[in-house]
């Protein structure tokens, strides 16, 4: 009898197994079960390619396929600014990728990792983070999914003649998340635990879907984890027009009766060719990020800062974090005097006024270290750009979400690579992504951390982020299945964060001078449009 019943619940069970060919409503995807004991879909579409009459219109399902879909490469990247269309950029690129146990049935709903990748809203950085790792450090108790999003003009793009549909970057992701909801379970996920994650746009993206239609929650996640939350300025669509007009006089459109619809009957190579970047009006130089999310009164309803500081989001427990040199990669290095450095950030915050001014060169005045094929006030551009975008908006958001009683968990990354020490880079922004997904998941760039890789001097700290990152995403806490050894990983609360070094991760409260120098920033940051 007892052989009986084992014999059948062998047979449920593989009756229930994923395998790794699964049918959604509108196509069935093969995918590939890898060696390590997951398998992956890749290259799966969540939405119709958004081309043609598609091109600057919201995210529509996608189309039914009749045959069975090969789902074992990736699909192209979304297209960003001034980039050169090729099979691996593309305009027709709403593709998704899941990552879960080969074991997981249809009833294991296993707590889902969705990452939202950066790029500024102008390039797509990387989507197609290979999640193996991060499910390995899970002891395969999690799925992970990435996908693509449209970026720069083609997903941003904002004017009167857009007639409302704007913000298609965002409503990209937002569809993301529905098909997550429509289909995870199918892969062995849970559809009702969902935790964003993000890293630099990806993490403002978060927080711009947090403060979505004001705040409503419409069951999408339940949890969150930023890094390098991006707080750029959020222009209204009358501010955003010149972005649409230079675009129009760039392409040869202008003076057409239907600007619009000449834009759209444009073959991409020739529309990649015009979109360029141009300064805001009345500025300089161009920004390092033209095309962004704007204010339409419906998704975007107010500047970010404005909609937390007024309790308007979705509370849930949350993860918020820097690393310690954000500017580095952003400020150019041959900036000359303190005058050239406030115009620089002038044109990538163009309500910077001269009373902010003031503060900027009380906060960050001119620094005694001196860095290879660099100017005296680099750092000094670098220090100041980084603390106003993505450092204190960071502890004000903890700070709202300490004084709501939400759980929100807050990090400094530290970990100091020679290498990139060596250059003046320090611990650049997005650093910690070599960590947390292992290094070469998030692909291979010349100057990511070479000391992340095994035998290196900062490997051991892998397993440490990965235990509190994975703990988080299983449970909604970092502490439940941290490593052994590692400190419990407090609340903000009183102002202290976990503080990520070399052989070394602590507790620490942040710095009296620090935290003023956020207060005002963050007191400051709806003037800034943040």
């Amino acid at each position: 009898m007892r052989l009986l019943l084992i014999s059948a619940f062998l047979a449920q069970s593989i009756v229930n197994a994923v395998g790794t060919t699964v049918h959604l409503d509108y196509a069935t995807y093969h995918g590939h079960a890898l060696s390590n004991g997951i398998s992956q879909w890749l290259g799966m579409r969540y939405a119709a390619p958004p081309t043609g009459n598609l091109r600057f219109a919201p995210p529509q399902d996608p189309e039914r396929m009749q045959y069975v879909q090969n789902a074992t490469v990736h699909g192209a990247r979304c297209i960003g600014l001034s980039q050169t269309p090729t099979p691996a950029l593309s305009e027709d690129c709403l593709f998704i990728n899941v990552y879960a146990p080969t074991g997981a049935t249809a009833d294991s709903q296993l707590p889902v990792y969705f990452f939202i990748p950066g790029g500024g809203f102008n390039t797509d950085s990387n989507a197609n983070y290979n999640g193996s790792a991060l499910l390995l450090a899970a002891d395969k108790q999690m799925l992970v999914v990435t996908f693509n999003y449209r970026v720069a003009s083609l997903g941003f793009l904002a004017s009167k003649e857009m007639r409302g549909s704007v913000n298609n970057g965002l409503k990209d992701q937002r569809k993301a998340m529905m098909w997550v909801q429509d289909n995870i379970a199918k892969f062995g996920g849970n559809p009702k635990h969902v935790v964003l994650g993000g890293d630099s746009a990806g993490a403002a993206s978060i927080t711009l879907h947090l403060a979505a239609y004001g705040g409503r929650d419409d069951g999408l996640f339940h949890g969150t984890a930023a890094e390098s939350q991006s707080f750029g300025p959020v222009l209204t669509i009358e501010e955003s027009q010149y972005q649409y007009d230079a675009l129009v006089a760039n392409s040869g459109c202008k003076g057409k009766s239907d600007t619009l619809a000449c834009l759209r009957g444009m073959d991409i190579g020739s529309y990649q060719k015009a979109a360029v970047n141009v300064p805001y009006p009345r500025k300089h130089w161009e920004p390092l990020f033209m095309y962004s999310p704007v204010i339409d009164s419906d998704f975007v309803r107010a500047v970010t800062m404005k909609e937390f500081q007024d309790g308007n989001f979705v509370k849930l427990p949350a993860i918020y974090g820097n690393v310690l040199n954000e500017g580095t990669t952003f400020c150019p290095r041959n900036i000359a005097n303190m005058e050239t450095s406030t115009k620089w950030l002038s044109n990538q915050f163009p309500h910077l006024n001269s009373s902010h001014a003031d503060a900027v060169s009380k906060y960050f005045p001119r620094t005694p270290e001196r860095f290879p094929k660099s100017t005296d006030f680099w750092r000094q551009c670098a220090n100041a750009y980084g603390s106003i975008r993505y450092l204190c908006p960071g502890l004000t958001l903890s700070s709202i979400y300490a004084s709501h009683s939400i759980p929100v968990y807050t990090y400094l990354w530290s970990v100091k690579d020679p290498r990139s020490e060596a250059s003046g880079l320090g611990v650049f922004h997005t650093a910690e992504i070599n960590a947390i997904w292992s290094p070469g998941a998030a692909g291979t760039k010349s100057f990511w951390p070479q000391s992340y890789l095994p035998g290196g001097v900062n490997d051991g700290v892998i397993p440490v982020v990965q235990g509190y990152w994975t703990s988080f995403v299983r449970h909604l806490d970092p502490n439940r299945e941290r490593a052994r050894g590692t400190p419990v990983w407090e609340q903000w609360g009183q102002g202290s964060r976990l503080v990520f070094e070399t052989n070394k991760t602590t507790m620490r409260t942040v710095a009296n001078d620090e935290r003023g120098m956020c207060e005002y920033f963050g007191q400051v940051a709806v003037d800034l449009r943040q």
